[in-house]
């Protein structure tokens, strides 16, 4: 069971990014997932999840990130705009199932510059 997280990049402030997941050995659509990210020196936090038919968001990214499933059952997005510093982080998918169990996949860095 694997989840990969792919799209992170470096930007400039305001600009937009999406970042995709993919998995393998499960489909994502039983299960309530999420994107988390972990900025240096600080714990990993959600910052958006699909829980049942509910979309959920950290007040920090509230407005700007979009969290999707994706049509084949095995991927999710996430859409970034208005990009800011502070969103600067590793970020992941995963399931909250998972989550809870400290069981974490490749995450991908987003760097916003200013």
């Amino acid at each position: 069971v694997q989840l990969q997280a792919s799209g992170g990049g470096l930007v400039q402030i305001g600009a937009s990014l999406r970042l995709s997941c993919t998995t393998s050995g499960f489909p994502l659509e039983h299960y309530a997932i999420g994107w988390f990210r972990q900025a240096p020196g600080k714990e990993r936090e959600a910052v958006a999840a699909i829980k049942s038919s509910n979309t959920e968001y950290a007040d920090s990214v509230k407005g700007r990130f979009t969290i999707s499933r994706g049509n084949a059952g095995n991927t999710m997005y996430l859409q970034m705009n208005d990009l800011k510093p502070e969103d600067t982080a590793v970020y992941y998918c995963n399931t909250f199932y998972r989550a809870a169990s400290n069981s974490w996949g490749q995450g991908t860095q987003v760097t916003v510059s200013s």
